[in-house]
């Protein structure tokens, strides 16, 4: 092997190592169609990631929430209305509104925080779909720039 193409492959192993790869999973497969060498193939594998990145249509993700699930506000909303039933149904049925409203509120407490979980498990699926779908688009961009430069994608 000449020196120049081993430095060129040395770069370019270099730029690889740099360059870190947005696919949550591997890229798409792509076979050389046209006998393309070692250090082409490389090179048009890092063009067309740079090109996908900066082409392939994405959204935002939200971060994943983690931690306890406090929520906005369900658990307090939860107790005002466990607190408000109890004291409706411990008045009437016992004649002590008071500890009604206790038990009720503990209740609510509950049911709220119930809610402020789904809440969280339902945005932390909503920023998995997102991320799949942005994973989709620059696997799909990468398949159609590596085509363009004649190779074949599995």
């Amino acid at each position: 092997m000449k020196i120049t193409s081993r430095l060129a492959l040395a770069l370019t192993m270099v730029a690889t190592a740099v360059v870190p790869c947005s696919f949550a999973q591997q890229p798409p497969a792509a076979y050389p169609a046209k006998g393309q060498s070692a250090e082409k193939q490389q090179a048009d594998k890092n063009a067309c990631m740079s090109w996908a990145r900066s082409n392939a249509p994405s959204q935002p993700v939200p971060a994943q929430q983690t931690g306890p699930a406090v929520g906005g506000g369900q658990r307090l909303a939860g107790a005002a209305r466990g607190a408000a039933a109890g004291a409706v149904i411990g008045g009437v049925a016992n004649g002590d509104a008071g500890r009604g409203a206790g038990v009720g509120a503990t209740a609510g407490v509950v049911a709220g925080g119930v809610r402020a979980r789904r809440a969280r498990a339902e945005q932390n699926q909503a920023a998995a779909n997102t991320q799949a779908q942005n994973d989709a688009s620059l696997s799909h961009a990468y398949g159609a720039c590596m085509k363009g430069r004649g190779y074949t994608i599995n």
